[in-house]
């Protein structure tokens, strides 16, 4: 079960550059409902998500690199990059700060995951996040991959 937050992120926290991050590449193979492949430097893996907005089940799978390239050209839609960038909450909660590379920049957005619905109604984030947008699909990465782009973008 994956229990998580979303918030936009309008002004990046201080000393960005000293938190660990990776970039991340991923694609949807399908999104209702939602089939991901992701590749995060030699890692592999396969996502199935349910419904849900705050709560929702994920089961992941390693993919070897050769099934992720043969399968990412079946993508539909988008495909997706960013750097991702893991900071210390309080509480022992971690934000995964993402910065979308083009053509979504300057779309910033920060994931806190959780062990319980109550520990995520709970939560208070800090100073530097922005609008929640937790209950709100257009967000969600698997959105993004549908989503119609200009021309030249």
């Amino acid at each position: 079960m994956e229990i998580e937050r979303k918030f936009l992120i309008g002004t990046l926290p201080e000393n960005l550059e000293c938190y660990p991050s990776q970039t991340l590449e991923q694609a949807y193979l399908c999104t209702e409902p939602v089939v991901r492949i992701r590749r995060s430097g030699d890692t592999y893996t396969l996502t199935y998500k349910s419904k849900g907005l705050m709560s929702r089940e994920e089961y992941n799978l390693p993919l070897t690199a050769e099934s992720y390239e043969h399968l990412k050209q079946k993508a539909d839609g988008n495909i997706i990059q960013k750097q991702r960038y893991r900071i210390p909450l309080e509480d022992g909660l971690t934000a995964e700060l993402d910065i979308f590379a083009p053509p979504f920049e300057p779309l910033i957005l920060a994931e806190v995951e959780f062990t319980s619905e109550q520990q995520a109604l709970d939560f208070l984030p800090p100073a530097w996040f922005g609008e929640d947008v937790t209950w709100s699909a257009e967000y969600h990465n698997s959105t993004l991959s549908r989503k119609k782009l200009q021309p030249g973008t």
